[in-house]
C-alpha cells in the first residue's frame, strides 16, 4: 500500500514539473479505424492550415475519389506510400483509395474543422493565394507566408494585405530570377535613350550600372532610369526592420565612367515627297438653227402674166393668171450636240535631306515645235510643257514635316495649225503634314457658259448673193432663227505626300521590280 502511494506521488510530481516547464503532450490528429470486409474505414479530422500525413501499407493508385473537392485537397507521395490531407473549407467528405489493381482498400471519412488560425490561413489564401511562388500555412503554431515573389508588381499587393495581419510570420524573399528580369528591362530602357554602352547586372541582390558615357548628364540620366524600375524593397530575413520598404537608390551602385569626347552628329533623315497634278475638263455645245430663204427661178427668173392657147407662158398678159418657178421652197433645220471630256495626270517624286537649304528640285519638260508666219517670213518656234517641283522639307515633332513647296505644271490643251495651245498652273505655299499623309495643297475650278441667239456664224451654209456670172438667185425673203448653248468646266488640284525614310535607298526594290525583265 505504501509502495503504491509512492508511485502515485512520483507520477503526480512529474506531471506538475512538466506543467511548470510549460510543456504538454502533443495532441495528434484524431484517427480511428474499423474493418468492413476487405475495405478499411477510417475517420480523420483535419484542421485548416494543419496538414495531416497518412501512411498506407500497400501500393495505391493515384486515381483517388474525393466526395467534395471544395473541402479537401490531396497531395500524393507514392514512393513513400504517403498521402497528405489539406483542409480547404470546413465540412465533411469522404475519400476512396484503391490499390494498383483497382480494388478499394481504404475509405476515409474526413471532417475539416476551422480554428482561429485556420480562418486566417483561409483569408490569406483568398486574398493572395493566387500569387506565384507564395506558400501559406501554419507551422510551429503560427500562421506564416513564405516563398519567393516572382512578379515585382505583386510586392505591393502582398505588403498591403499583410499590413492587416500583424501576427502573421512573413518569410518572403524576392526571386533572383525576378531581379534579372528587372535588370534586363533597365538595359532595354537605357538603350532606347541612346545609352547603349551602359549595362545592368545583379550582384548580391544589388543592381550594378557599368559602362561609359560622354558626360555627367548622361550618367545621371542612366541612374534615374534604373531607379524608376526598382520595385518595392523586401528586407532580408536577418534584418530587424520592416520587411517591405519603398525602393531606395542604395539598391543601385553606379560604376559608370565618363569619357568626354565629341559625339558624332546623328545621320540626318531623308524625306521623300511625291506630288500629283490632276486636271479635269468638260465641254458641251448645243446648236439649233432654222433658215428659210426661197429663191425664184434661176439666174434670169421672172414673173409672167397671161397664158397662150397651147398652155405656154408668153410675155403678154392673158386671162389674168400669175406664173413663176420657186426653188428652196421648204425651210432648213440645223441641230447639233457635241461634248468632250479630258483628264490630265502628272506625278513627280523627289528625295531630299532634312534641313537642306537648297531643297530638292525635279523638272520634266517636253518641247513642241511649230512654225510662225508664211512664205519667206516663216520662222521656227517651240512651246514647252511639263512639271517643275521645288521643295524644302523640315522634320518636326511627332513625325510631322514642314514643306515649302513651289510646284508648276503646264499641259497642252489643243493643237492648231498655227501653234499649240497650252495652259499653266502653279502653286507656291508652305504647309505642315504628317509622314505618309496626303493633302491637296491648291486647286482652281472654272466654269464658263455662253448662249447666242440668231448668230449667223452657226449657219453651216450661209446664203451667198447672186452673181452675174452664174448660179444663185435672188431670194424672195429671208427667215433665220438660231440658238446655241455652250458650257466649259475645268478644274485642277495639286496633291503632295511626304514620307520620312532612313535612307535614300528605301523603296528602291519596288522600283526595280517594275523594270525587271523576264529571262
Amino acid at each position: 500500500m505504501v509502495a503504491r502511494l509512492i508511485l502515485i506521488s512520483i507520477f503526480l510530481l512529474g506531471s506538475a514539473l512538466a506543467l511548470a516547464q510549460g510543456t504538454a503532450p502533443a495532441t495528434p490528429t484524431a484517427t480511428s479505424a474499423t474493418a468492413t470486409g476487405n475495405v478499411v474505414e477510417k475517420d480523420l479530422e483535419v484542421a485548416m492550415g494543419i496538414d495531416a500525413i497518412e501512411k498506407v501499407d500497400f501500393d495505391y493508385s493515384t486515381k483517388m475519389t474525393i466526395g467534395n473537392e471544395q473541402f479537401l485537397k490531396l497531395v500524393l507521395v507514392p514512393q513513400k506510400r504517403e498521402i497528405i490531407f489539406k483542409g480547404l473549407k470546413p465540412g465533411r467528405t469522404t475519400v476512396l483509395i484503391r490499390d494498383t489493381l483497382g480494388d478499394i482498400r481504404l475509405r476515409y471519412t474526413v471532417v475539416v474543422t476551422a480554428t482561429g488560425k485556420s480562418n486566417t490561413v483561409s483569408e490569406l489564401r483568398e486574398l493572395i493565394g493566387d500569387i506565384e511562388g507564395l506558400e501559406i500555412g501554419i507551422r510551429g503554431g503560427k500562421v506564416f507566408v513564405g516563398g519567393e515573389i516572382v512578379v515585382p508588381d505583386d510586392i505591393g499587393r502582398v505588403s498591403q494585405v499583410l499590413a492587416s495581419y500583424p501576427d502573421v510570420l512573413t518569410l518572403i524573399e524576392l526571386s533572383p530570377q525576378t531581379q534579372r528580369v528587372i535588370a534586363r528591362k533597365m538595359s532595354d530602357e537605357l538603350a532606347k535613350n541612346n545609352l547603349k554602352d551602359v549595362t545592368v547586372r545583379v550582384v548580391n541582390k544589388v543592381y550594378w550600372l557599368e559602362g561609359v558615357v560622354s558626360n555627367d548628364l548622361k550618367k545621371k540620366l542612366a541612374v534615374t532610369i534604373a531607379t524608376a524600375y526598382l520595385p518595392p524593397k523586401i528586407q532580408n530575413l536577418s534584418a530587424n526592420s520592416q520587411r517591405f520598404q519603398t525602393p531606395v537608390t542604395n539598391d543601385i551602385i553606379d560604376f559608370i565612367a565618363i569619357n568626354e569626347k565629341k559625339e558624332p552628329q546623328p545621320t540626318p533623315k531623308m524625306v521623300k515627297i511625291t506630288s500629283q497634278f490632276v486636271e479635269l475638263s468638260k465641254s458641251y455645245n448645243k446648236v439649233f438653227a432654222f433658215k428659210w430663204a426661197p429663191l425664184m427661178g434661176e439666174d434670169n427668173s421672172q414673173i409672167q402674166f397671161g397664158q397662150t392657147e397651147d398652155g405656154n407662158l408668153t410675155g403678154q398678159a392673158s386671162k389674168g393668171t400669175l406664173s413663176a418657178t420657186i426653188s428652196n421652197l421648204f425651210p432648213k433645220l440645223n441641230a447639233a450636240k457635241s461634248a468632250g471630256y479630258a483628264r490630265t495626270i502628272q506625278s513627280g517624286m523627289v528625295i531630299v535631306r532634312d534641313g537642306f537649304e537648297q531643297g530638292g528640285k525635279i523638272s520634266k519638260k517636253t518641247t513642241i515645235p511649230f512654225a510662225l508666219g508664211t512664205g519667206e517670213f516663216q520662222k521656227a518656234s517651240s512651246a514647252e510643257v511639263g512639271l517643275d517641283l521645288e521643295v524644302k522639307p523640315k522634320i518636326l515633332e511627332q513625325e510631322k514635316i514642314e514643306l515649302g513647296i513651289v510646284l508648276s505644271v503646264s499641259v497642252q490643251v489643243a493643237s492648231g495649225s498655227a501653234s499649240p495651245v497650252t495652259t499653266s498652273n502653279s502653286v507656291n505655299t508652305n504647309v505642315v503634314l504628317k509622314s505618309k499623309e496626303s493633302a491637296a495643297i491648291g486647286g482652281i475650278v472654272q466654269n464658263t457658259s455662253a448662249t447666242d441667239y440668231d448668230n449667223t456664224g452657226n449657219d453651216p451654209a450661209p446664203l451667198q448673193p447672186a452673181s452675174s456670172g452664174g448660179g444663185g438667185g435672188s431670194p424672195l425673203f429671208r427667215l433665220y432663227r438660231s440658238k446655241s448653248y455652250s458650257t466649259n468646266k475645268s478644274q485642277y488640284v495639286m496633291f503632295v505626300t511626304p514620307e520620312i525614310i532612313e535612307s535614300a535607298s528605301a523603296g528602291s526594290e519596288e522600283i526595280r521590280k517594275k523594270f525587271r525583265r523576264r529571262e
